[in-house]
């Protein structure tokens, strides 16, 4: 079972490193769902939380920090912290993708990240996993994955 998902996680990232290299040929809808993932960073960038939270689907579920959180556990725990480490870390990407179905998206993205948080130096490589989905409002995101080392 691990070794399937394994190759099944392999599979998303070669696919989504292909997504990457296509970048400049993106889809309206491939245009669409870029904007919701870089929006939601910068509304967590800018310390704005309504911003933010307007991104996200009211099913979210994040895994951060080793632990899951609905919306309402994310917007009363991590989010504010979240915010403020965006705004004080630069973090630059290694390498972006997305492949885009007609009922979800998903967008994966490593980076390096470099700054002081908290009076501590961060100098960290992450990985980020966000699946979205389309609603009458739009793509919204509904599960937000990150990990570092």
């Amino acid at each position: 079972m691990r070794c399937r998902f394994a190759l099944a996680i392999a599979a998303i990232c070669v696919t989504a490193s292909s997504a990457l290299a296509q970048e400049s040929e993106t889809t309206p809808e491939e245009s669409a769902i870029r904007a919701v993932v870089l929006g939601f960073k910068a509304a967590l960038a800018g310390g704005d939380s309504t911003a933010a939270i307007g991104y996200l689907h009211p099913d979210l579920v994040v895994y951060e920090a080793g632990h899951a959180e609905s919306l309402a556990e994310y917007r009363a725990g991590h989010l504010a912290a979240d915010m403020e480490f965006a705004a004080a870390v630069a973090t630059q990407p290694v390498e972006q993708g997305l492949i885009v179905r007609e009922d979800m998206a998903l967008w994966v993205s490593e980076g390096e990240s470099r700054g002081e948080f908290r009076g501590r130096q961060v100098e960290s490589h992450g990985t980020e996993t966000i699946v979205l989905i389309p609603t009458d409002a739009g793509w919204k995101i509904l599960h937000v994955h990150w990990s570092s080392r």
